[in-house]
């Protein structure tokens, strides 16, 4: 696989999408698909997803997200593409900027 295979994705999910599973959720389908990087609550009720792999892999984890867990209420999902970094090892979900698991 080239480097322009890998793609990385900056999402913000916005609607009912704390206090529901979201980052486990998230991190579940992170991890079955091989998709590295991290899902963290922001101040502002939105979550943030920054995901990095194989386009397709990228893209199914955006689907994800999209429809999220059961009891969220996705209104708005916003997806800018960044140039890959490498620097994850695997995803994480991240609290107030730091990496728990």
């Amino acid at each position: 696989m080239s480097n322009r295979d890998i793609v990385r994705v900056r999402v913000r999910v916005y609607g009912i999408v704390q206090g529901v599973g979201f980052r486990y959720y998230t991190k579940m389908y992170a991890d079955r698909l091989g998709v590295k990087g991290y899902v963290e609550n922001k101040p502002d009720g939105s979550v943030e997803v920054v995901a990095e792999g194989p386009r397709d892999k990228v893209e199914a984890l955006l689907d994800v997200v999209r429809r999220g867990p059961p009891a969220a209420v996705v209104e708005r999902v916003d997806v800018e593409y960044e140039e890959p970094r490498g620097e994850f090892d695997r995803f994480y979900i991240r609290y107030r900027s730091r990496f728990l698991f």
